[in-house]
């Protein structure tokens, strides 16, 4: 027995047994789960240190890295935790783990065996929960096959079949691969940034992809968000940056009046007019919410002949003309300031895989390569002024 810091509960033999974690937890209730497994190798391991950079609000799940080297299958284990997930750690089946309490009840935990430590991870992940790793000094012992086998299925189960709710959110696989193209999100932030004063709106923040590529250097950002899918991985993603408000609520019963009051000088729709079907009607919200003199920033797709199956997973009501996207925002009350095509090579790809294909999502291997050119992609566009494209960009002025 290890004695338990005053705040802590201990879950003592459980870390691979999927039914038994799930029937224990619903009995906690101090805000840090800590799971320890039987093996007497752990007996030592200090639970004040484990759960220190959760007290100190540094992460929101600590796994406790063993001594000595690890094998050639834990060193596997560990390579395709990162692959599926894109969290690094170094040791993801030892026997000590803490958890923030409210992290790991939030998840939907399926898995009756082993599968439940990979489980935990990626659904973790994807909540944008925080890591941390704790060395300890417990020496690596042995992992059964049948353990590291049921680990490995699950995480290739959720890294190909599986999203983090096991497919009940379609539109959170688009969004998720998204994550997975940092040059094509930069390259939107460079686009985006110049154009922002101190205080943001952003409607329609999803899982913060865009977030973070403007948060930077802000007095406020309002992440507004409809879904509480998204907003509690807004919140698990920005803990640590009080200047990031992440704001439950749509955009027509949004609280306009409040949002006024808070002196925004800037509201960026990235990916979001199209999901809205009165358009024209939001774009007046945002006016009134808006300072004299600030600005709204708009990337929508763009080419009707395009709208496929991808646009319907999302959710997508249309895709602009410049035309259709100048009358939306001159109807709103808004000067439109700057009209600009972007990404005409994305067209072809878009094209086959929602038109012809009828994918429901954009595939990964695509995805990876395409955001491999986004600087190229970038720095052209940078240079030529485009014919078309796929998407469209607008700056538009409230007078």
């Amino acid at each position: 027995q290890v004695p338990v810091p005053k705040g802590v509960t201990g879950v003592e033999g459980l870390p691979t047994q999927g039914d038994s974690l799930r029937a224990a937890l619903a009995h906690v209730s101090a805000p840090i789960t800590v799971l320890l497994s039987p093996d007497p190798a752990y007996g030592g391991t200090s639970f004040a240190d484990v759960t220190a950079p959760i007290s100190s609000n540094q992460a929101d799940a600590v796994f406790a890295t063993r001594a000595s080297s690890p094998s050639l299958p834990d060193r596997a284990l560990s390579g395709l935790t990162q692959l599926v997930t894109r969290t690094v750690l170094h040791d993801p089946a030892t026997g000590v783990r803490a958890f923030r309490t409210s992290s790991l009840k939030a998840l939907s935990l399926q898995s009756s065996d082993e599968a439940i430590d990979s489980e935990i991870i990626v659904k973790l992940s994807a909540q944008m929960c925080r890591f941390a790793e704790v060395a300890i000094s417990a020496p690596r012992t042995p992992s059964t096959l049948r353990s590291q086998l049921a680990r490995a299925r699950a995480l290739v189960r959720y890294g190909t079949t599986h999203n983090d709710t096991d497919n009940q959110h379609e539109g959170y696989n688009t969004l998720a691969r998204m994550e997975t193209a940092p040059r094509y999100n930069a390259w939107i932030g460079r686009r985006i940034r110049p154009h922002l004063g101190p205080r943001v709106l952003e409607v329609g923040a999803g899982i913060g992809t865009i977030t973070e590529q403007i948060e930077p250097g802000r007095e406020l950002v309002i992440a507004l968000e409809v879904d509480p899918f998204y907003v509690d991985r807004l919140k698990n993603r920005f803990r640590d940056k009080p200047h990031v408000r992440p704001y439950l609520s749509g955009v027509e019963l949004a609280d306009w009046e409040r949002l006024h009051a808070e002196r925004i000088d800037s509201i960026v729709l990235s990916n979001v007019l199209e999901h809205i079907e009165d358009d024209a009607g939001a774009v007046r919200n945002f006016r009134h919410a808006l300072q004299p003199g600030g600005k709204l920033i708009v990337l929508v797709p763009a080419l009707p002949a395009l709208f496929g199956s991808m646009d319907e997973a999302v959710g997508h009501f249309r895709r602009y003309t410049p035309a259709t996207l100048t009358a939306a925002l001159e109807a709103g009350g808004f000067q439109v300031e700057t009209l600009e095509w972007m990404n005409l090579v994305g067209i072809p790809g878009w094209f086959v895989n929602s038109r012809v294909l009828k994918k429901r999502a954009v595939p990964p291997f695509q995805l990876r390569a395409y955001d491999a050119l986004a600087p190229l992609l970038a720095e052209a566009e940078a240079r030529v002024k485009l014919p078309v494209g796929m998407s469209l960009f607008a700056v538009a002025r409230a007078p």
